[in-house]
């Protein structure tokens, strides 16, 4: 591995014009093919094998133009105090906006409040129900603007007039913060790798990245069938790993350069060891974003794929054209330390004949200090950083997963006051309404059993309202509408839905008719079972693999399993962050959380995924350093220091990057992107600062040699990936006249 890139990273460095014009080829053609593609709608949304799910299916197909799963808008108008919504000019108005209202082309219907009962019993309170054909992803901006416009036109009669549902929902936006987060990455950049160019080469070659990751989504939007917010979660990801590889690889070439090595030779040696580190770190990301397609989810699985694409470009980008723009940069770019400027960056002897570097030579840094501390108290960092982990841990225990509503939108919002009249007006259960669609296709007398049916339902504990029965033409399905007497995110709700349920299933054995209970508010709940379902294999399949990656790259058992458990550690305190903000309010106005209420259902599963994929990042640059280290002679301890001083300042800057990156969507306007945001920032945190520089060194330190033990019966039978570059010390007299063998072998590979 590390012979190959090194050839790699020598042919990108010899032939940059060919390799800069491929990867600006690329990033053209994947701009082009975006800016041509047909717009991207708002993609499928499904949850196969769900109660949920079928009903929708059933409703479909028994109900021609329906459009189960449109976007739906609920007008709420409320009088002026002391006067009725059925005063003569108040209803006028509200019946003229119904009609404006049923005009739009996207609109299946709009319901009277009159015809339909829908006033609050003291008459102050009324609601027009409007129903889309298309999704809420899907609606054209001038059904937005005609749905606003109406409302806008009831409020000149006196009315408060409110909107709330999914119609109004739009494309999240986060704001400068991100930009901020961008400009921290810089500054870093800057700080950590001394100049300008140097701190330039990561962030373009991360822009470019992503650039084509997000252009190749949205020019195969619509032949995919990928929905608007999939390039979201590439675009995070890609640009936090893209600017990290780019960084490890750069810092790595100007320390090769401080050995006194020739620039092409450094940027070779560069790609053949960090680059190894690349490669496998970026497999571990890619590893558990694809094993999203484990929950069966299509639009998680279309997410993890797209993104994990986007990592694979960074790490493609990192390989290749950070070597080649190291070529461009030439001179501008200095070795690490003041000696190796001194020597101008000359060539070294052979490095058989060199001597080694004495550490006490060189000027002790603070990751040389950080590493010493941990060896003498390595007992006490353990404790200190697991007991302190488990602490941030603990609100997870009250983990209450839903998906956020308009009860959660910012309390100026029309969605939200809408939300707070109707559950004034008619109580909280009117916000989530539940469907109960019943198939009674060969059943004798179908009207018969629908009727049972909603004299069943309305027995259930919890029920406060059923609607009559709506049938298909064909007179063999009907829906009814079900109103609980709680909030749509609770967890009655969620017992209300699972008591129908079992009621249903009584009365499908009874008369052979298939009853289902669905909408919104139930699929969401099958959702986060689903979810909830799937964590456990899903864990098992990611750890798993990566644990088995890893045991190739560090020949060991023990510093994968410590890795992995340490994984676990940052995540539960994460998890434990993101409950105490979100869902307890704790230091919420810090972060813009004006409301709380349930983790978004997704949130655990999501983070197990992106979290174990970055936070092994982390364990394979500063462990390979420290592997390197040992298998070139040293002792344990001496391995740890060294591995520490090469690595620690890297590692520090490459996570504040991502913390930066991460903590610029806690900006965004959406509820669920800032927590995302704010929980991979905080997982970063806690994995990079408190797990590999803390615990992993105080473990590795009490292991002592036992930590790289490996039976030899399985390293007999592992393959030799040499992240080291052992195999590079016979490259030194090898690759000298003769420059032409690295281009031969790489065209015929």
């Amino acid at each position: 591995m590390a012979t190959f890139l090194y050839k790699v990273g020598r042919f990108a460095f010899r032939r940059r014009h060919f390799v800069a014009l491929l990867w600006v080829a690329l990033l053209t053609l994947a701009g082009v093919g975006a800016a041509t593609a047909p717009a991207p709608g708002a993609g499928s949304f499904s949850i196969p094998g769900t109660e949920a799910q079928r009903a929708f299916d059933l409703l479909d197909e028994r109900f021609p133009g329906f459009a189960a799963d449109g976007a739906t808008a609920r007008v709420v108008f409320k009088a002026p105090e002391g006067e009725k919504m059925t005063d003569s000019e108040h209803k006028a108005v509200v019946q003229d906006t119904v009609k404006e209202l049923s005009s739009g082309k996207q609109v299946a219907s709009a319901t009277d409040p009159f015809a339909t009962k829908s006033l609050s019993e003291n008459g102050e309170i009324a609601y027009a129900q409007v129903s889309y054909k298309v999704n809420g992803m899907e609606l054209k901006d001038d059904s937005r603007d005609a749905l606003e416009k109406a409302t806008e036109d009831a409020r000149v009669g006196g009315l408060t007039v409110e909107v709330g549902g999914d119609a109004l929902q739009a494309m999240p936006h986060t704001g400068t913060a991100e930009i901020i987060g961008i400009g921290i990455a810089a500054v870093v950049l800057v700080i950590t790798l001394g100049s300008l160019v140097a701190a330039g080469l990561p962030l373009l070659t991360a822009l470019i990245g992503v650039g084509i990751g997000v252009s190749s989504i949205a020019a195969l939007a619509k032949v995919l069938d990928l929905g608007t917010t999939t390039s979201t979660l590439a675009m995070m990801i890609g640009l936090a790993v893209g600017i990290d590889y780019a960084l490890f690889i750069v810092s790595r070439y100007r320390a090769e350069l401080d050995e006194g090595r020739e620039r092409e030779d450094a940027a070779g040696r560069a790609v053949g060891t960090a680059g190894s580190a690349v490669v496998f770190a970026g497999l571990t990301v890619v590893i558990a974003l694809v094993g999203l397609a484990v929950v069966n989810i299509p639009v998680l699985t279309k997410m993890g794929v797209a993104a994990a694409g986007t990592v694979a470009i960074a790490v493609l980008i990192a390989l290749t054209m950070i070597p080649a723009l190291l070529g461009y940069a030439g001179r501008k770019i200095r070795p690490a330390s003041a000696k190796g400027r001194l020597r101008g960056g000359k060539k070294a002897k052979d490095a058989a004949d060199a001597p080694a570097p004495v550490a006490d030579a060189e000027k002790v840094n603070l990751g040389t200090k950080w590493a010493r501390f941990v060896l003498r108290r390595p007992v006490t960092v353990l404790l200190i950083g697991v007991l302190g982990l488990g602490a941030a841990a603990l609100p997870a225990s009250s983990l209450a997963l839903g998906l956020p509503d308009d009860g959660v939108q910012p309390t100026d919002t029309t969605q939200r006051k809408a939300y707070d009249m109707l559950s004034d007006g008619f109580g909280p259960g009117f916000n989530g309404p539940l469907m109960v669609v019943t198939d009674v296709r060969g059943v004798d007398d179908a009207k018969g059993v629908v009727d049972e049916v909603r004299k069943t339902i309305e027995g259930v504990d919890g029920v406060v309202n059923v609607s009559p029965a709506t049938f298909n033409k064909a007179g063999d399905t009907a829906m009814i509408t079900v109103i609980p007497n709680s909030k749509p995110s609770s967890t009655e709700t969620e017992d209300i839905v699972h008591a129908m349920r079992d009621a249903g299933v009584g009365l499908e054995s009874k008369h052979d008719a298939e009853v289902f209970v669905s909408g919104a508010t139930a699929m969401n709940i099958d959702f986060s079972e689903k979810l909830n379902d799937a964590l456990l294999p899903y864990l098992a399949l990611v750890v798993g693999l990566a644990f088995l990656l890893l045991i190739i790259v560090f020949r060991s058992l023990l510093v994968p399993l410590k890795a992995a458990l340490g994984f676990l550690l940052s995540v539960l305190a994460a998890l434990g962050a993101v409950v105490a903000v979100f869902q307890w309010g704790w230091l919420g106005g810090l972060f813009g959380v004006e409301e709380t209420g349930p983790i978004m259902s997704m949130m655990p599963i999501f983070m197990v995924g992106v979290v174990f994929g970055l936070a092994m990042d982390y364990e394979v640059f500063l462990v390979t350093r420290m592997r390197e280290a040992y298998v070139h002679g040293e002792r344990p301890g001496q391995a740890i220091v060294t591995g520490f001083r090469h690595g620690a300042r890297v590692v520090t800057a490459a996570a504040v990057i991502m913390i930066a990156v991460f903590a610029g969507f806690i900006g965004a306007s959406d509820q669920m992107i800032k927590m995302i945001g704010f929980g991979l920032a905080i997982a970063v945190f806690f994995d990079a600062f408190v797990v590999r520089m803390a615990i992993v060194p105080a473990v590795l330190a009490l292991l002592g040699d036992k930590a790289w033990w490996l039976p030899k019966w399985l390293d007999r039978a592992l393959p030799n990936v040499d992240v080291e570059g052992e195999g590079l010390k016979d490259l030194d007299t090898e690759h000298r006249g003769d420059r032409g063998d690295d281009d031969r072998e790489l065209a015929r590979v």
